[in-house]
C-alpha cells in the first residue's frame, strides 16, 4: 500500500465509533415527514367527520406545524451534541428535553387555536365546557402531556438513526480492517521468498558453475532474475492476465527443472482464446509450489505437472495438478498455500467462485479454481 493510502486508512480507522453522527440532513428529512404525517392525519379525520371551518382549522393546523417543525430542529441540534454519548444517556437526555418543548408547543396550538381570533366553532365549543377547562393553563399543560409523548416518539426515531450511524460505522470500519489485513497477507505472500526454494535454486546454480556448464547457469541466472523481479515489483492487489501468470509459472518451473531434469515434465494447456482473461496476481504459485514440493520432491521417478485452463458456462476453471507420490499438502501444518489461494478467491468473488483440492485416484494431487471469466476491456 502507497503511504498516502495507508495514511488514509489509518485515519479512518482511527475514528472513534462514537463520533459517528446522524446526517443533518436526514435528521431534517425525518422531521419533516414527522409533522406532515401528524398534519395529514388529523387534517383527514376532522375532514371525513364532517367538522366545520375545515379551511381555518386547516390553515392553523399548518401554522403550528411550522412551528413544531422549527421546535423538533431545535430539539435535533441539543441532541447531536449528545450523539457521542452511550445510547441511554441519548434516551435520558431526549425525555427531559422533550418536556419544554412539548410545553412551548402545547402553548403555541392553544394560542393559535383559541386565542388568535378563534372561529366560531372554536369559541362555541368552549363556551360549553366547565370553567375550570377554560383555564389556559389547564389546557396548556394537558396539552403538554399529550404532545409529550409525540415528541418523545421523533427523539426515539432519532435514537435509533444515531444506532444505525454508529452501526454502519462499525461495519465500514470492519470492512476497511478487512481490506488492510487481506492487503498485507497479499503482499506478504508477493515478498515471501521460500527460502529452500532459494536455497535451492542457488546450490544448484554453484554446481553448475563448477561444472562449467556457464549456459545453463547463465539461463538460470536470467530465469531466477526475471521471476524475482516479475514477481516483487508488481501491484499484488491488482489482477494480471491468464498468459502473465502462465508465464510466471513456466519461469518457476524452468529453474525448479535444472534441480530435478530427469523427475520433472510440465504439461501447460492454455487455450489462447484465454489469455486475455483476468485473474487475481500470484493465484497459481502456492499450487505449483505444493505440487513440487510434495510431488516431485518425494517421488523417485519421473513426475508430470500439469496446469490447465477451460471455460465453462462464463466461468473461468483453472487446474494445477500432478501425478507424484506424495499426498499432498494434508499433513497439519502445511496447507497454508492452498488455504491462501481458496481464502483470496472466497475474499474475492464470494459464492462466484470454487475451490476444491485433493488426491487423485491413481496418485497425485489436484487443485481445481472455478471463478468469473473476465477479460481486460482493452480487449
Amino acid at each position: 500500500m502507497d503511504r498516502p493510502r495507508l495514511e488514509r486508512a489509518s485515519a479512518d480507522s482511527a475514528r472513534p465509533l462514537d463520533r459517528a453522527r446522524v446526517d443533518p440532513r436526514v435528521a431534517a428529512l425525518s422531521i419533516v415527514g414527522f409533522w406532515l404525517f401528524y398534519f395529514a392525519l388529523n387534517t383527514g379525520r376532522y375532514w371525513f367527520t364532517s367538522e366545520p371551518y375545515q379551511l381555518d382549522a386547516m390553515a392553523r393546523r399548518a401554522v403550528v406545524s411550522m412551528f413544531g417543525i422549527g421546535l423538533t430542529l431545535l430539539l435535533a441540534a441539543v441532541l447531536r451534541r449528545f450523539d457521542h454519548r452511550p445510547i441511554r444517556t441519548l434516551f435520558a437526555v431526549a425525555a427531559v428535553a422533550s418536556l419544554p418543548i412539548a410545553f412551548t408547543y402545547a402553548a403555541f396550538n392553544y394560542a393559535a387555536f383559541y386565542v388568535v381570533s378563534p372561529s366560531p366553532g372554536t369559541a362555541a365549543m368552549v363556551a360549553d365546557w366547565p370553567e375550570h377547562k377554560r383555564d389556559p393553563l389547564y389546557l396548556i399543560v394537558g396539552g403538554t402531556f399529550d404532545w409529550y409523548f409525540f415528541i418523545v416518539t421523533w427523539a426515539t426515531l432519532y435514537i435509533a438513526l444515531s444506532y444505525a450511524a454508529k452501526v454502519k460505522l462499525a461495519e465500514q470500519r470492519a470492512a476497511k480492517y478487512r481490506a488492510v489485513a487481506q492487503t498485507a497477507e497479499l503482499r506478504a505472500l508477493r515478498y515471501q521468498i521460500n527460502p529452500h526454494f532459494l536455497f535451492n535454486t542457488l546450490n544448484s546454480l554453484s554446481s553448475l558453475v563448477l561444472g562449467r556448464r556457464e549456459e545453463e547457469a547463465e539461463r538460470m541466472i536470467m530465469n531466477l532474475s526475471t521471476f524475482f523481479r516479475t514477481s516483487l515489483t508488481a501491484d499484488p492487489t491488482a489482477d494480471v492476465s491468464l498468459a502473465d501468470e502462465i508465464r510466471l509459472q513456466r519461469l518457476y518451473l524452468d529453474i525448479e527443472r535444472v534441480r530435478f531434469p530427469e523427475r520433472l515434465l510440465v504439461e501447460i494447456d492454455v487455450p489462447p482464446e484465454l489469455d486475455g482473461a483476468r485473474i487475481p496476481g500470484l493465484l497459481l504459485q502456492p499450487l505449483v509450489e505444493n505440487s513440487i514440493k510434495y510431488g516431485v520432491s518425494r517421488s523417485k521417478r519421473q513426475v508430470t505437472i500439469g496446469i490447465r485452463a477451460q471455460a465453462l458456462d462464463g466461468r473461468l476453471r483453472l487446474i494445477v495438478e500432478d501425478d507424484g507420490d506424495g499426498a499432498g499438502p494434508t499433513e497439519p501444518g502445511h496447507g497454508v498455500g492452498v488455504r491462501n489461494v481458496c481464502d483470496r478467491l472466497d475474499a474475492r468473488f464470494g459464492p462466484a467462485a470454487r475451490c476444491e483440492a485433493g488426491a487423485k485416484e491413481k496418485g497425485g494431487w489436484r487443485v481445481v479454481l472455478t471463478l468469473p471469466l473476465v477479460f481486460d476491456d482493452r480487449r
